[in-house]
């Protein structure tokens, strides 16, 4: 059943996918300019960035702005030298208190959803406006994906990324209507297996096309038990790496377009 972005309330939906995210502002580019106004927004590790964002009243442009910051791997790489993760997230969570400041999940324009995953049982966890939580540690929860960044503790939880549990929250949207953006969609990976001389390059290859595989498979066994209207939008960043936070203007560009309005 199809529905009206203009008039019809909806649930705008935002992926993960690491720098492969920063496609989502393409998107809402295109709502600006069309004047389209979420009803809510459930958002995934890079899609609960750039949703927490937009939830608050920044503009695309402003958020763009934001993520560039990004590109300079020198603003938000602090390596950790113990624990269990690559990167220290301490630089990160200053980024986050310059745009979030105190504000608590409750505290946004829109109502805004962050998906996170409880690292000792599995479970997921959905931190909304129900929880006196700030902004800030619901996103340092979605976007802690193990082994790379620190994961995050809440009320003695310890929180990983929300792909781990649903990459693009479809079962959390609260209305019947959803603008899905899935930048681990099927147009994520090449139907091709790698070739390249050097077999660690190909390794490296494999196993990010198998964790794409692995989330687009999770995402569509969602899609086919989904009761909702599903408006599905999937840029094709098959191009990109998830870590490529240094093309984030060319990331961007992919998200430009892929909504067309009757």
């Amino acid at each position: 059943m199809q529905f009206n972005l203009k008039s019809d309330a909806f649930s705008l939906v935002l992926s993960g996918g690491g720098a492969l995210g920063i496609a989502h502002l393409g998107v809402l580019h295109d709502l600006r300019e069309q004047q389209i106004v979420p009803t809510e927004i459930v958002g995934t590790s890079m899609g609960g960035i750039i949703g927490a964002c937009l939830a608050i009243g920044m503009s695309e442009s402003a958020i763009h702005a934001r993520v560039r910051e990004f590109s300079r791997l020198s603003n938000w790489i602090k390596f950790s030298l113990g624990g269990n993760a690559i990167i220290d997230t301490a630089k990160i969570a200053a980024i986050f208190d310059q745009v979030f400041g105190s504000r608590k999940m409750a505290d946004t324009d829109i109502p805004l959803k962050l998906i996170a995953t409880s690292l000792y049982d599995g479970n997921k966890k959905v931190f909304d406006a129900t929880d006196d939580l700030s902004i800030k540690d619901g996103l340092l929860a979605t976007m802690a994906i193990p082994g790379i960044f620190k994961e995050h503790s809440i009320d003695g939880v310890v929180y990983g990324d929300g792909f781990l549990s649903e990459n693009l929250g479809l079962n959390e949207a609260s209305c019947g209507n959803v603008l899905a953006v899935d930048v681990l969609g099927r147009n994520s990976f090449d139907r091709a297996l790698p070739s390249g001389f050097f077999k660690t390059a190909n390794v490296l290859e494999m196993f990010e096309k198998s964790m794409r595989l692995l989330i687009y498979n999770q995402t569509q066994t969602n899609l086919r038990h989904s009761a909702k209207n599903i408006l599905l939008l999937e840029p094709n960043t098959s191009d990109y790496k998830t870590y490529q936070f240094h093309k984030a203007d060319e990331i961007r560009q992919l998200g430009l377009g892929v909504l067309t309005l009757n």
